[in-house]
C-alpha cells in the first residue's frame, strides 16, 4: 500500500520520492543551509504567493542564516515556483530562481519530474554549498522528505 496520496503517486512514484529525499540529503550535507520540496494538489493563487505561503508555514524562514530554499509545485494546475529566504535570494538574485524554474519546467514538459527536481536540488545545493559551506555543529534543521499539501 502506498504511504502518499494517490495525486501524489500519479505525479511521482514512491522511488522518486525517495530519490527526491537523498537527493536534498546529499545537498544539504555540503551546506548550513536547508532545501525543502513541496507538492500541493492544486493552487487557487499565484504559485510564487503560495510558495511564500508554505514556505513560512514549514518553518523555513526560522533558519539560522535565512538561507532556506523552497521548491514548490502545484501538481495538477502545473504551477512552479522557487524561492529563497533573504540571506540566499541577496547573493543570487530573481534571474537565478526563475532560471530555475525554466529548467525544471523543461523536464516536466519531458515527463521526467523526477529528473527536473533533482536537478534543481543539485543546482540549489552546490550554490549553497558555495555561498554557506557546512560548518562544524551545523544541523539539519528541517526535514528532508517532500512536504504534502492539499
Amino acid at each position: 500500500m502506498p504511504r502518499h496520496p494517490k495525486w501524489v503517486t500519479e505525479f511521482l512514484s514512491e522511488d522518486d520520492l525517495a530519490s527526491i529525499a537523498r537527493a536534498v540529503a546529499q545537498a544539504e550535507a555540503r551546506t548550513s543551509a536547508e532545501v525543502r520540496v513541496h507538492l500541493d494538489r492544486a493552487c487557487e493563487d499565484d504559485a510564487l504567493q503560495r510558495a511564500i505561503k508554505v514556505f513560512e508555514r514549514l518553518g523555513m524562514h526560522r533558519t539560522a542564516s535565512r538561507n532556506g530554499v523552497l521548491i514548490y509545485i502545484s501538481v495538477s494546475d502545473h504551477k512552479l515556483a522557487v524561492i529563497g529566504d533573504a540571506g540566499i535570494h541577496e547573493r543570487v538574485g530573481a534571474a537565478y530562481w526563475q532560471d530555475l524554474v525554466t529548467a525544471v519546467r523543461d523536464h516536466m514538459r519531458q515527463q521526467r519530474s523526477r529528473d527536473g527536481l533533482i536537478h534543481a536540488i543539485v543546482e540549489v545545493g552546490g550554490t549553497l554549498g558555495r555561498h554557506f559551506p557546512r560548518q562544524p555543529g551545523d544541523n539539519n534543521e528541517l526535514s528532508d522528505e517532500v512536504s504534502l499539501g492539499s
